[in-house]
């Protein structure tokens, strides 16, 4: 790729789920590996970098695997994505309401709402009119100035309560809210389109949509999958690798999109202060699907240390592990 993905979160402001990127080709290959092939394609979409990895006896085949799942992917990001103008959420925030809602978008909301619900509203998907702030406001070569009216203005209108989803339906009950799903739907996606590879023949599969990370089966040679979860420093001292057989991982951090120089405001932003908390440099949380991890990771990283351990603990099938600003380490018992 002739363009990194800091440059391009730099270039753009703040990147998320549907964020506009054009010019970078997609990358594919495939390896004949024993009785199977390896097959694998590299695309920019919801944002970020998304690999996917499959094997099939097949090549052919499992190059439509993947292509599919692809298609999936796009179809999707254009329902759920805030940056689409013509997209339901988009036209959700526009207009305040919004009837017929898609099935996907619901069963989202939905999910996002009763995460927010378990964590006390430390996930809150009306966070949006703060982080817009944030990206009107941003100085990457310097101090971000804000105003004290402008920032209480648009922190009196997240509000998780005002969210109001009904059988077909979801409104906003104050004027100037809005949503955004970043940091539950491109979960959320990467599970559906593990789907799609499985129904099409790729039963052993790895997708990682820019750390939130969907395995299914093993690798090559019958073996797990190997994850390392992301240096928050970048210099290759990861935190934890892991091995994986069927199962999903997402990693939240302040570390790739931020507003300001000194790194103060990033795209984490509790829904109480308005804040991006400071002590904490990333959150990894290993959960039943990947849309539970990515929010879960979120919720985590808000609460901070061990107030967001002790949650995590509270839930079945969850794991985390913590990697502060100073370098300390804080998992659940059975991370990894």
């Amino acid at each position: 790729m002739t363009t990194s993905r800091r440059q391009f979160l730099q270039a753009c402001g703040v990147l998320g789920l549907g964020a506009a990127v054009t010019g970078v080709p997609a990358v594919a290959s495939a390896a004949r590996v024993g009785d199977e092939y390896k097959v694998q394609e590299t695309r920019f979409m919801m944002g970020t970098v998304v690999t996917i990895t499959a094997l099939h006896p097949s090549r052919q085949l499992g190059e439509e695997a993947i292509g599919r799942s692809f298609e999936e992917i796009t179809r999707l990001e254009a329902l759920l994505s805030r940056y689409q103008s013509a997209s339901p959420v988009s036209v959700l925030n526009r207009d305040g309401r919004l009837s017929g809602i898609p099935q996907e978008l619901a069963e989202v909301v939905r999910s996002a709402r009763l995460i927010s619900k378990l964590s006390d509203k430390a996930f809150d998907v009306t966070i949006k009119p703060v982080i817009d702030l944030y990206g009107e406001k941003a100085n990457l070569n310097g101090e971000m100035v804000l105003s004290k009216a402008e920032f209480e203005e648009a922190l009196s209108l997240v509000d998780a309560d005002s969210l109001i989803q009904k059988r077909d339906s979801i409104r906003l009950n104050r004027e100037g809210m809005g949503i955004t799903l970043d940091g539950i739907a491109k979960g959320y996606i990467v599970d559906k389109a593990s789907a799609v590879l499985a129904a099409y023949g790729a039963k052993n599969h790895m997708i990682n949509a820019g750390g939130d990370i969907r395995t299914m089966g093993e690798k090559v040679g019958r073996k797990p999958w190997v994850v390392a979860v992301q240096d928050p420093e970048k210099k290759g001292n990861y935190p934890a690798v892991i091995q994986m057989t069927t199962g999903a991982i997402a990693t939240s951090g302040g570390y790739e999109v931020f507003y300001d120089k000194s790194h103060m405001y990033n795209h984490l932003v509790s829904p109480q202060s308005g804040m991006s908390p400071n002590n904490v440099a990333s959150v990894s949380v290993m959960a039943p699907s990947v849309m539970e991890a990515d929010a879960l990771a979120t919720a985590t990283f808000i609460m901070q240390s061990r107030r967001g351990l002790q949650f995590i603990e509270s839930l079945n099938g969850c794991e985390a592990l913590i990697v502060t600003k100073d370098g300390m380490k804080l998992s659940t018992p059975q991370f990894g």
